[in-house]
């Protein structure tokens, strides 16, 4: 993917603010609040993004900013599959060097661009000039060392004594605050070409009360606060008519009811077991909500056999959650990432978890518990993204239609000035002014 200066740019900034889940069921609330209502106004829109499989936030933002599929970019999850390790305890792809293609802050900084990044997902000791990378310290790991090691250290340590108070580890909303404060002092003391930031309060409150709660609610207009707050400290900084900003959600959220433990059934079959204390696995599941891979032991086709035929065995059960198995003929049509030969898509009202310390199936309802996942297929209806793109050079009121996830990385490189091909998009041509 060779790069070289393509065209005129359409502005000298450009502003990305990654709005997790921000999806087409809130684009009717949001949509009306003053900020965005603005930007709508003064540009281009879209509630029909459709987004990359499995819906995970590290996948899709990865997409973003490769306009590639996951089968090319390398990131098929937000983890790296660790058997038998607690979610908790994980390590996550938080690094750049796993991102198997070039980046659009990579190729920004090879011509001569400054970039800010702000939390945004794999990013990770990468070449972003002023970057807080989004990371979390495991086991007995300094979060703050972590943070300098992995990125811009007199950055990081500047925007951490201005505004760590504001924080509170990564509880809402002060994370998003302070995510908030870090981006409108880099706006204007930098000036960035381009800034990308991630915002997370509405996919955690969605995550924690349900997507139609009045929490959700109250999330949505905290941030069309936050992007009132940023498109001030853009006017303040003297670039508003050279500035286009581009908002974007990852991934819908869909309620669960009931929460499935697949490996579960691996094990009561024999493919999972535990030999001289310590677990062993033949097939494991590998789970991120909405959807589930099934990793095989190599060679061991009597492993892949038994598990397939317990996956039929309970989907022939309407109560088991499983919707779809999927081979890798569907998976390529998919783009999914090559680690695994199946995937399994749940129902909706279920979620796939891999956990062994419960029952197989947990009735949520039961238990008083509400809660939202994502991880779906993107062609599941009411699950599309949101898009918003404003500036000088974008035809106001535009209505964009039906778009990909990987359009958003050459339409990001148009707006820069520099070519970012060949990629799985296009730049969305259509939004621009003649």
């Amino acid at each position: 993917m060779k790069s070289i200066k393509a065209q005129t740019a359409m502005a000298k900034h450009l502003i990305v603010i990654s709005y997790d889940a921000f999806s087409e069921d809130h684009w009717a609330l949001a949509s009306r609040l003053p900020n965005l209502a603005e930007l709508i106004k003064n540009g281009a829109h879209s509630h029909k993004l459709k987004s990359v499989y499995p819906t995970l936030t590290y996948v899709v933002h990865t997409t973003i900013a490769t306009g590639v599929y996951p089968d090319k970019h390398g990131i098929h999850h937000n983890n790296p599959f660790q058997p038998f390790i607690k979610e908790e305890e994980q390590n996550w792809f938080w690094f750049r060097n796993a991102i198997k293609v070039p980046t659009i802050y990579d190729v920004a900084r090879e011509h001569k661009m400054s970039t800010a990044g702000i939390l945004w997902p794999v990013s990770g000791k990468s070449s972003i000039q002023y970057n807080i990378p989004e990371i979390r310290a495991i086991k007995n790991e300094n979060q703050a060392l972590k943070i300098l090691k992995s990125g811009s250290p007199l950055y990081c340590v500047d925007m951490e004594l201005k505004y760590g108070r504001i924080r509170k580890g990564i509880e809402q909303p002060y994370l998003d605050d302070f995510t908030t404060k870090c981006a409108i002092d880099t706006i204007k003391r930098k000036k960035p070409n381009l800034l990308m930031m991630h915002l997370i309060d509405l996919d955690d409150a969605k995550h924690a009360y349900g997507t139609d709660s009045d929490e959700v609610k109250q999330v949505i207009t905290r941030m069309d606060k936050r992007v009132g707050d940023i498109m001030q400290a853009v006017d303040e900084a003297g670039i508003k008519d050279d500035t286009i900003f581009l908002i974007l959600g990852d991934h819908g959220q869909f309620n669960v009811r009931y929460k499935v433990h697949l490996n579960n059934l691996l094990q009561e079959k024999g493919l999972i077991y535990e030999e001289n204390g310590e677990m062993k696995w033949r097939a494991y599941f590998q789970c991120g909500g909405g959807a589930a891979y099934l990793h095989i032991r190599q060679g061991d086709e009597e492993a892949e056999q038994i598990a397939l035929a317990v996956i039929g065995d309970n989907m022939r059960d309407e109560s088991s959650g499983i919707e779809k198995l999927y081979a890798r003929d569907e998976l390529d049509y998919f783009h999914v990432g090559q680690t695994t030969k199946y995937m399994l898509e749940a129902k909706r009202g279920y979620c796939f978890d891999e956990s062994m310390d419960e029952p197989t199936i947990v009735d949520l309802d039961k238990q008083g518990v509400k809660f939202a996942t994502h991880g779906y297929s993107p062609d599941k209806d009411g699950y599309r993204c949101n898009l918003v793109v404003s500036g000088e050079k974008i035809r106001n009121g535009h209505h964009i239609g039906d778009i990909e996830m990987v359009d958003i990385a050459p339409t990001m490189a148009k707006i820069l000035g520099i070519d970012f091909n060949p990629g799985d998009g296009r730049p969305l041509e259509e939004i621009f002014m003649d």
